[in-house]
């Protein structure tokens, strides 16, 4: 099984090895106000997949977040102060 693991791993690093060599023609990237960019087409695929990871992670910041704070409750629970030995408060009338 690990050897096959590691045959799938080669096979896809070659497979994106060759995407590389295969498009090495600049692409150009239109921005607004006239501003471009020109680049290799794998450099600008390479930029638009790490955009979005950046994208996709910091989106999901505050759920991580919200879930951390609450395994920290879950883990140490507040602590549930002492009752007082005072005598109970007898109702008027009686």
């Amino acid at each position: 099984m690990k050897y096959f693991t590691w045959l799938l791993k080669a096979a896809i690093f070659f497979t994106l090895f060759a995407f590389a060599l295969n498009n090495q023609q600049d692409a150009t990237v239109h921005f607004f106000f006239g501003t471009q960019w020109r680049a290799p087409l794998v450099l600008v695929v390479l930029a638009a997949f790490a955009l979005g990871l950046a994208i996709g992670a910091l989106g999901m910041v505050p759920r991580w977040w919200k879930h951390r704070v609450a395994a920290h409750r879950a883990q140490h629970p507040p602590a549930v102060p002492a009752p007082e030995l005072a005598a109970p408060a007898v109702p008027h009338g009686l």
